[in-house]
């Protein structure tokens, strides 16, 4: 069974340390703030020198002593990866105005703000540091809209699936509150009939019966869900033999609260039923 180690890395404020801990309450071995210069050290040992404690092992790296470094850490994953270690990258990030309000709120210094430099332009500066490592990550994990127990719930459900397999979410929102940055593909919604404008149905869900009914007595909405499972049936297999473990589809309406959570739950349920590791998130609800 190959060593398993899982990087976590991102901008500071938007969940890192909360990832680590969940997976050191499932298991693995922690490190935070591993300098990149001494990861290729500590992989020769996973190999050379196997421990039962590092079969599971997790790296946080953040920017604290990296700049400049931020870039030689793709090419050490793939040498790590030729060395038989399943080594994966999450990505965690955040809109800068829910950085900044978090620092405010725990009044944590910023690791690049100095009196020459204001939260908002450290924020900044760490994210032009550390672009190179987004696109190269198995899994970006937006959690500007995320509490402290869903992020806990999406590591351990998106971290810890079957080996070797795609993982599937599914994400209802509200185009109202902003398109969510860490997904595969977006899906809008907005042309079914919508449920708030039955005010009986407007204090409710997409995952309410009443609005269940309401929204397949609609031929469009059958059409739609055929259509996106269709698709989706079609492209998840090229994912899955490119090497993906995790695809997110979002799913929106204007408020992200019948349409989309209504489609989502479909969705799921069909794909669920199909034995795929399928996961659903509906980012507006309580």
């Amino acid at each position: 069974m190959p060593i398993k180690l899982q990087i976590i890395t991102g901008l500071s404020g938007s969940g890192k340390t909360i990832a680590l801990h969940t997976l050191e309450d499932l298991g693995y071995y922690c490190i935070d703030n591993l300098p990149i210069t001494l990861m290729e050290a500590f992989a020769h040992q996973l190999v050379e020198e196997p421990e039962e404690l590092f079969a599971q092992t997790a790296v946080g790296i953040d920017v604290r002593s990296q700049i400049g470094r931020i870039s030689s850490l793709p090419p050490l994953v793939n040498s790590m990866r030729e060395q038989g270690i399943d080594c994966s990258i999450l990505f965690l990030e955040a809109q800068p105005d829910t950085l900044i309000k978090r620092f405010s709120e725990t009044r944590r210094r910023h690791p690049l703000s100095d009196d020459a430099r204001s939260l908002d332009e450290a924020i900044r500066e760490e994210r032009r540091l550390l672009d190179p490592l987004i696109d190269y990550a198995d899994l970006v994990i937006d959690t500007s809209h995320t509490n402290l127990h869903e992020l806990r719930d999406l590591i351990r459900d998106r971290l810890t699936g079957d080996s070797g397999q795609l993982s599937l979410l599914f994400e209802s929102f509200g185009f109202k509150n902003g398109v969510p940055r860490d997904v595969d593909f977006v899906f809008d919604v907005r042309c079914l009939p919508n449920p708030h404008w039955q005010m009986e149905l407007r204090p409710l869900t997409g995952l309410d019966p009443q609005v269940a009914a309401f929204l397949e007595s609609c031929e469009e909405t059958q059409q739609l869900r055929d259509d996106l499972i269709h698709f989706l049936e079609r492209w998840i297999p090229r994912f899955e033999a490119d090497g993906r473990s995790y695809l997110t589809i979002a799913i929106g309406c204007t408020g992200g609260q019948h349409r989309s959570v209504f489609m989502v739950d479909r969705l799921y349920n069909y794909f669920q039923a199909q034995g795929l590791t399928t996961l659903s998130r509906h980012r507006e609800l309580p």
